[in-house]
């Protein structure tokens, strides 16, 4: 399974990612790394749910996170 985090500045200063292929999946951090970090964490545990209760097959433990292109070239 591949997560994509989507990150975004908020008014305040905070960072928001967000796990786009897990709805309801997101944490703010002070910084980048942080938010990200928030957002794996979280979205492991999600995973780890799911296969839990069997709405994922065990192979959905083999997990890779990755940031667009786009946004890791504006951040």
């Amino acid at each position: 399974m591949i997560v994509t985090i989507e990150l975004e500045r908020e008014d305040d200063g905070r960072w928001l990612a967000e796990a786009m292929e897990l709805p309801g999946v997101m944490c703010y951090g002070k910084t980048i790394d942080e938010a990200i970090s928030n957002t794996e964490r979280l979205a492991i545990e999600v995973i780890a749910d799911r296969i839990a209760h069997g709405e994922l097959p065990s192979s959905a433990l083999a997990v890779s996170f990755a940031l667009p292109h786009e946004q890791l070239a504006s951040h």
